[in-house]
């Protein structure tokens, strides 16, 4: 559909058709609570911004922020995992390539701009155009075009007919919805100039913001979105590097909330303090090894490039590392090993991995890895360079790493280098093939398998589809099988090819899960509102929140 206008501003609206889907901190004392009794609370994470520009971030810690302070035409009420319009009215497929998306009336950002279809469609837009390699973009790889018809309405064009997932998307990271007038067309947009700009239009705006230190944020007074008004008078969101000082805060009353990432003992301590709460969310969260297929031993780029051999050093990774010890002597059991790309809990999750490696029911194999390398010709020890981070991913990944690398060097089949960098340098470099074998976590963005296939491994660069991973893993019929299911109607067929796509990255390992977690925050006693956010959609929304 052609737009009725190419300049000025644009707007959208929504309804869930097909989808399943300040630098000051205030004193922190507990103290009764009422639903509506409002405070400012100050919220602890180890968590890292990389950067407030949707375009260029897709980890939870700049998600969590954007997710405060952005607008997005579908969200998740709290308690609910089931999208709903968000600054939209109504939201529906008016055929089955085009989705269209009605605006509230008379949004505007908080700088007093207008909210209109403009802004929406330069959103889409300008993700694609971007595509940044650290950016949500790839969620969008079935999104053909996007038109504003009128001021308060948008069509969606989409490439396949029935996508069964298009209306979560929109509720995802690459679904915030930017001031076309703040924000770089062809470019991210400095943290600075967005906070300059007061470009929110969220329950929040940032009132004032110091870089992975503090960030301050006050109520957006002419929020229209699903959620309603805040229940608290703003946040004040605290960043530590060392776990153990999140946890002593917390436990002394300093802060109000601690969230992601506290150690497995720190939160079995905090379950005894009767001075603070342990809430405990739904799972989803999961922790898996990165093998990048060019520059892993005898990857592509590689002076032995060998695809063979490459694919037995990854089997034999697979059959010596032991989940079941990993959960229990780093995380005290507090996770679940998980065998599967899809983690439990989820339509269409298998074990796959655990009949194709180790000992067939989950343990590891030592001879099986040591016949696959001999097999396959490779010369033993190989020399596996293994890099991890702890300041995104937790203080256990210490622990967690030293304990692979343990598993593998006690083989006598590997010899791993390992190491670890700061997360902002992280996610520079595994996209710019530094790290041969790397740690990553994924935090799911909708409560669906596809959102632990579709950023994973879909990967065809001719025809504009890029993964998140960027390991340089490819293969036409898990790709064709990854954009069938999406637009599967039938339920029972739908979750037969999620299965067989899990089956087939398994027999090739892009990435090997480990292990599957929860959400947990831990609260002081005065604080209300937790539970209503901890739900399974994995969105952690302050305006929830009150304390006394």
């Amino acid at each position: 559909m052609t737009s009725a206008f190419t300049n000025g501003k644009r707007a959208l609206a929504a309804t869930a058709g097909l989808a399943a889907a300040a630098l000051v901190l205030a004193g922190c004392s507990a103290g009764d609570s009422s639903t509506n009794a409002g405070g400012t609370i100050t919220l602890g994470t180890t968590d890292k911004v990389t950067t407030l520009d949707p375009a260029g971030s897709y980890d939870a810690g700049s998600f969590n922020v954007q997710l405060q302070v952005f607008p997005f035409l579908m969200n998740t009420p709290y308690g609910s995992s089931e999208v709903e319009p968000d600054i939209a009215t109504k939201a529906e497929f008016t055929s089955p390539t085009e989705y269209t998306v009605t605006l509230k009336p008379d949004l505007t950002w908080a700088n007093g701009n207008a909210l209109t279809s403009s802004d929406v469609k330069f959103s889409f837009d300008r993700q694609l155009a971007i595509a940044d390699e650290n950016g949500p973009s790839s969620l969008l790889y079935n999104l053909e075009s996007t038109e504003a018809v009128d001021e308060t309405t948008i069509v969606f064009t989409l490439k396949a007919s029935n996508d069964q997932i298009f209306p979560q998307i929109l509720s995802s990271p690459a679904g915030p919805i930017i001031d076309e007038e703040s924000f770089s067309a062809t470019e991210l947009t400095a943290d600075d100039d967005i906070v300059a700009a007061k470009a929110f239009a969220g329950q929040y705006e940032i009132a004032s913001y110091d870089f992975n230190n503090i960030i301050s944020y006050k109520k957006f007074e002419s929020y229209a979105g699903l959620w309603g008004p805040a229940k608290n008078d703003g946040v004040n969101v605290k960043y530590f590097t060392d776990a153990s000082n999140l946890k002593l805060e917390i436990q002394e009353g300093s802060i109000d909330v601690a969230l992601r990432s506290l150690s497995a003992t720190d939160i079995d301590d905090l379950r005894g303090n009767d001075n603070v709460s342990v809430l405990d969310g739904p799972g989803g969260e999961i922790r898996y090894i990165t093998f990048n297929f060019n520059t892993q031993p005898y990857g592509a780029t590689t002076a032995e490039a060998d695809p063979a051999k490459a694919l037995a050093v990854r089997q034999a990774v697979a059959n010596i590392v032991d989940r079941d010890e990993l959960a229990d002597q780093v995380y005290k059991g507090t996770v679940t090993p998980l065998y599967s790309y899809v983690p439990a809990g989820l339509t269409g999750a298998n074990e796959s991995l655990k009949g194709l490696y180790g000992d067939g029911a989950g343990a590891p194999d030592l001879d099986k890895a040591r016949a696959t390398l001999e097999a396959a010709g490779v010369t033993i020890p190989v020399d596996l360079s293994l890099q991890y981070n702890t300041d995104h991913y937790g203080p256990g990944s210490s622990d967690e790493y030293a304990l692979i690398k343990d598993q593998l060097d006690s083989s006598g089949l590997f010899n791993v280098a390992l190491q670890s960098t700061e997360y902002v340098q992280y996610v520079k470099d595994r996209t710019n093939d530094v790290y041969p074998a790397y740690q990553l976590g994924w935090f799911p963005d909708y409560t669906d398998a596809d959102n632990y296939l579709t950023p994973f491994f879909l990967e065809d660069p001719d025809n504009g589809l890029k993964s998140f991973i960027a390991n340089h893993y490819k293969d036409d019929a898990v790709n064709a099988l990854i954009l069938e299911q999406a637009v599967t109607v039938d339920p029972d067929a739908r979750t037969a090819l999620i299965e067989e796509i899990q089956d087939k990255v398994a027999a090739q390992l892009s990435t090997l899960p480990l292990l599957q977690g929860s959400q947990v925050a831990v609260t002081g006693t005065g604080i209300t509102g937790t539970k209503d956010t901890l739900d399974d959609s994995f969105k952690f929304r302050y305006g929830a929140l009150s304390k006394g």
